[in-house]
């Protein structure tokens, strides 16, 4: 008996998708692991005939570049219906139009998401975790809805044992997209020039279980039998189709960047270094909470300076950094391509590194914030117009066994002059970062604060420290004026000891 061809075109692929289908897509923010081929092709369709229409669309990172592939091919009205995210902000015409309230929307947890994919192909009843309570993801709070028209309740909370967790109850998918790097052709999946494996296999597998079909992308075509079998990721028995695009990018950055799969291993001194400016001020004083042995997670944008510093400054072999996309060990890669690490020692599936995440198996964690209020909340999710999401925010910083949130202490203008060991405000940002209540809560100060989790928040002037009471001012910077330049800048007053110290003068020179 013959068996059916699998290798189709992308339009092909895009015509299997019908009206009012439930898409899981494989995929994070830069065009990390993402089926953008498949994605623009469906995009196309829609513009031409007005099908396929009222998708849900299932995410559990951002999808995009923040200029036009991923999520933004789909931001047409009346294509999707409603987008469940792990992250929003990489694709802003999509984010736009949730704005807009023209399609429903809920962002939650990336790793919740992640684990989603695992109950439904397992058809267990959902997901049960503690990862959520007190912040904008509880139902007593927003329940991860991002709009007006968003209203029914996809998170509950349940009670076991006398403890509370979230539940939310499984989904089922219609489609699956998914990519590697070669199918052969009877559709088992490698992923050899791939920087993160994500949660392909995963995805794959709920789609089947669901009565779905399972679309692959991928840029190479081998025979049946040829790819050896430690190496394949997704198994041809999960795989429907088969779309080869010969012009597939690792990155939306790159063709191939062979450090990013370890195919082979850049020397540390051609990273480059970051100038002395702030944010390194910033990740310099942050590294110093840094250890031998310390398994550590650095978040997308401040954080990724720590892991330049520590490169610069020859001590990135004493701590193990990790990438919730997948990567252990190696230098994570910062801005939007944020996901994938140079010379990683281990790239695993997502889902896997979120169980350990969420078990407690980070002894640092390294954050950004966008604003904090007196008590310790932290929004990094939804600041003013702009909408961009949670990601795995939310998992890292409540289950790490230390949180160092890192950022500017104000925003749009800021500009700082800093040398011979102390630091000056040339011109002070006009947007104030510590507020006396944050837009919403993407960190809980007060479940931090019942875990009895140590948590720092540092800045270029000042370093603070949750703890019973309150915030805590525990570091000034050299240079820096007490009254002038930090409490007249924030909308509430720190607990200020007799104790309070100056910042190392070495970070400023």
């Amino acid at each position: 008996m013959k068996m059916k061809n699998k290798v189709i075109g992308a339009d092909e692929a895009a015509r299997l998708v019908r009206d009012g289908s439930c898409i899981a897509i494989q995929g994070s923010g830069g065009g990390v692991g993402e089926p953008t081929r498949l994605m623009r092709a469906l995009g196309e369709r829609f513009a031409r005939e007005g099908s396929p229409r009222n998708l849900t669309a299932v995410h559990s990172t951002g999808i995009g570049d923040r200029k036009e592939i991923g999520m933004d091919y789909w931001a047409l009205p009346g294509m999707v219906k409603r987008d469940i995210a792990g992250h929003l902000g990489m694709a802003p015409k999509m984010a736009q139009l949730i704005m807009d309230n023209q399609v429903e929307a809920y962002n939650f947890p990336q790793g919740v998401l992640g684990h989603m994919y695992s109950a439904v192909a397992a058809r267990t009843p959902g997901v049960i975790t503690k990862v959520g309570l007190g912040t904008y993801i509880d139902p007593r709070i927003e329940g991860g809805r991002m709009n007006e028209i968003t209203r029914e309740d996809l998170v509950r909370v349940i009670e076991i044992d006398g403890e509370e967790w979230l539940y939310w109850p499984r989904f089922s998918f219609d489609v699956a997209f998914v990519r590697g790097t070669t199918a052969d052709t009877r559709g088992n999946i490698t992923s050899e020039e791939e920087g993160a494996f994500l949660e392909g296999i995963t995805i794959a597998q709920a789609a089947k279980n669901s009565g779905g079909i399972v679309i692959a992308q991928v840029k190479y075509l081998a025979q049946a039998g040829t790819l050896n079998p430690q190496a394949v990721r997704i198994p041809g028995i999960y795989v429907d189709y088969i779309v080869v695009d010969p012009e597939q990018r690792q990155t939306s950055e790159d063709h191939y960047n062979p450090a990013y799969c370890g195919h082979v291993k850049v020397p540390a001194e051609s990273i480059p270094p970051i100038p002395l400016d702030e944010r390194k001020v910033i990740a310099r004083r942050a590294a110093k909470e840094l250890f031998p042995g310390a398994v550590v997670n650095l978040g997308v944008g401040q954080p990724s300076g720590i892991a330049a510093v520590a490169t610069e400054e020859g001590f990135i072999d004493q701590f193990t950094l990790t990438v919730e996309q997948g990567a252990v060990g190696g230098t994570p890669v910062g801005g939007v391509t944020f996901g994938v690490a140079y010379n990683p020692e281990a790239i695993i599936p997502m889902d896997s590194q979120f169980r350990f995440y969420d078990g407690g198996g980070l002894d640092l964690a390294f954050l950004g914030n966008a604003e904090t209020d007196s008590h310790g909340n932290v929004n990094t999710s939804k600041v003013g117009a702009m909408l961009t999401g949670c990601g795995g925010f939310i998992n890292i910083t409540q289950n790490a066994k230390k949180v160092v949130f890192c950022g500017t202490f104000t925003v749009k203008g800021l500009s700082c002059s800093i040398g011979g060991g102390k630091i000056t405000i040339t011109s002070e940002g006009k947007v104030r970062k510590f507020v006396s209540r944050v837009n919403q809560i993407s960190f809980s100060g007060d479940y931090a604060r019942k875990k009895g989790q140590p948590v720092l928040y540092i800045t270029e002037r000042a370093v603070f420290a949750l703890k019973e009471d309150g915030l805590h001012l525990l570091e000034i910077a050299p240079g820096i004026r007490l009254e002038e330049d930090i409490l007249a800048h924030m909308d509430f007053k720190p607990i200020v000891g007799p104790d309070l110290k100056i910042m190392d003068r070495e970070i400023f020179t």
